[in-house]
Order: C-alpha cells, then structure tokens, then sequence
C-alpha cells in the first residue's frame, strides 16, 4: 500500500497563495477598468501565464467568487472595528468607513461584477453584515439623539452606502481625491452628527493608530490593506 503524498513545502504553499494573491490583485484592476475583460487579459496583468490563472480559478464565476470571499473578509474587519466597546455611535460610524475605506474601490467594483455574475442575492449576502452593523450603529445614535430620526437606521444605512458608494466612484474617475477622512465626516454629517463633532471624531480616530484588528492566521491581499490601514481610536469615549 502507497504512502500518501507528501503535504507540499512551506515555501511552496507561501508562492501558490502570493500567486493566487497577484490575479486576485490583477483582476480587481482590470475588471474595474473594463468588466468585459477575459481571463487571458487579467493573466496578462497579473504577469502570468493562463492555464495559472485556471490553476487557481476554474473560470470567470471562481475568480469573481474568489474575489467575493475576500470582500466578505474586508467587511468582517470593518464590522469587527465598528464594535469597538467604549465608542459612542459617531466613532462607531466613522471606524468603519475609514477602514473600509482603503478597499472600497475594490469593494464598489466587486458589487457591481456580484451582480453581473453572481446574482443579487449574493450580493444581498456579501452587504448584509456591513448593512445590519451601520443600522445598529445608526439605531444608537438616534436613541441616544446624536443622529437624526427623520429616516429609520435601515434605509439611512442604505442611503449612506450609496452615497459613499458615489464617492468613491470619483475617486476611480480622478474626479476627487480622499484618504477617507471626508468621507467619514460626510457620512457621520448624513447621519446626523453636527460638522464640529463629525470633523473632530474623524481627526481624532484618523491621527491615532493603537487598535488591533481581531487576530486572524492570514488576510486576504485586499482586506489586509483594511487591517494595515484602519484608523484608530485613542481610548477616548466619543458620542
């Protein structure tokens, strides 16, 4: 009787996911400039030969799966920073759009591939936990009266998304440029919060960098610039 195979050296399984890493990376890129491109074009990107591409990927559905697991990561690590006990829902709120922030091109692309070539529910999955954590927060505010009421937590989240979502869309087009902190004020100033507050909240959590993001064995390549870029608070208890 044969001896099983031998599990592959650690060298080697490090290269297969820098690999898989750089066509994820590769197909963010230029699927964002044109949706249309092959996996030929995106193997061409990623400075990689095609049948690698399938190596990883078994078509276009995979890879654009692929690129969906690590989104939902991305959105794991902004949820978990939004939770941070001692925030006020204004520091709540504006953590999680500086951390998603760094991703958030990737993240816009990637919805509108999901629907393309995943199908909407999916998509409804993918937002779901970022969608039902602002709610939270946004619920928060209005109880505490740190927000407005004139429209529920559930339809104000949404109203925020697409609203970040227009941003960073000029962004992509060269149209603007942000590090996040505009953003962040902008979406708490929609929520409700006052532009002193809203300002001052976002200079505070994106000038301090001391919160740790939950441990975790490995970051997808994306979600990873979310952790090695998310803006952190000073210990300081805001509203």
């Amino acid at each position: 009787m044969s001896s099983p195979p031998s599990p592959p050296p650690v060298r080697q399984r490090r290269a297969t996911r820098a690999t898989r890493a750089r066509i994820l990376d590769a197909a963010l890129r230029e699927l964002g400039r044109n949706p249309d491109s092959s996996l030929g074009d995106i193997a061409e990107v990623a400075g990689v030969a095609r049948r690698t591409v399938y190596t990883h990927f078994a078509g276009r559905a995979a890879l654009v799966a692929g690129l969906a697991e690590d989104a939902a990561e991305a959105i794991r690590l902004a949820v978990a920073v939004a939770s941070t006990p001692g925030d006020g829902p204004t520091a709540a709120l504006a953590r999680f759009v500086l951390t998603l922030w760094p991703v958030g091109d990737s993240y816009r692309t990637l919805i509108g591939l999901a629907r393309q070539d995943l199908g909407p529910e999916r998509v409804s999955e993918l937002l779901s936990p970022a969608r039902e954590t602002v709610a939270g927060v946004l619920a928060e505010g209005q109880r505490r009266g740190v927000f407005h009421t004139a429209v529920p937590p559930g339809p104000l989240s949404i109203a925020i998304e697409a609203h970040l979502l227009a941003l960073l869309g000029t962004v992509h087009s060269g149209i603007w440029t942000d590090d996040g902190t505009a953003a962040a004020t902008a979406a708490l100033i929609a929520a409700g919060a006052d532009d002193s507050t809203a300002a001052a909240t976002v200079r505070r959590l994106h000038g301090t960098r001391q919160l740790r993001p939950p441990h975790r064995t490995h970051s997808p390549h994306w979600a990873h610039r979310a952790e090695a870029t998310a803006t952190q608070g000073d210990g300081v208890r805001s509203e």
